[in-house]
């Protein structure tokens, strides 16, 4: 088996009147949605390059988050990543922009959405000549799914989401 390329990224919660909510990218590179993300720098704790990537990403102050802890670390087998999970709350609503020429644009998911059932789908997904059914997370017109999607369901979980619906 090969190396794999330590990854850290950020699963950051910000509140809004209307409740929190949690920043999701769009990479038009991969046509997907996931975290701020990316690879350790030499020396770099995955709570520094979490951060690290957030602010570089989505032009998050990083002053304004509080790290709350890790979630369990996801192998990302299409691309040889290990992505290790970084929860972190911001407790005035940080203002979020996409870097240009890697991230498309920002949303931010509320909770609430992610947190309801009707608010999941099933994809089929082809890798090697076989098919998976995996969930989808639907909010704010984003389909996420994949290491992402896995990612929020641990943190969901975590908030009582009782997991995707049966197929």
């Amino acid at each position: 088996m090969n190396a794999r390329i330590e990854a850290a990224g950020a699963v950051l919660v910000r509140p809004t009147p209307e409740g929190p909510e949690v920043a999701v990218v769009h990479r038009p590179r991969y046509d997907d949605w996931s975290l701020p993300k990316g690879k350790l720098d030499p020396g770099e704790t995955f709570e520094q390059a979490a951060l690290r990537e957030a602010h570089e990403e989505i032009a998050l102050a990083t002053d304004l988050v509080r790290v709350l802890g890790a979630l369990t670390p996801v192998d990302i087998h299409v691309s040889g990543f290990r992505l290790h999970p970084i929860v972190g709350v911001a407790d005035v609503p940080p203002t979020l922009r996409p870097a240009d020429g890697e991230v498309a644009r920002v949303i931010e998911a509320p909770l609430e959405v992610l947190l309801d059932p009707a608010h999941v789908t099933w994809r089929t997904l082809e890798r090697d000549g076989r098919s998976f059914a995996i969930p989808t997370l639907l909010a704010c017109e984003a389909e996420i799914w994949g290491a992402t999607a896995m990612v929020l369901a641990e943190f969901l979980t975590l908030l009582g989401w009782p997991g995707p619906p049966p197929r």
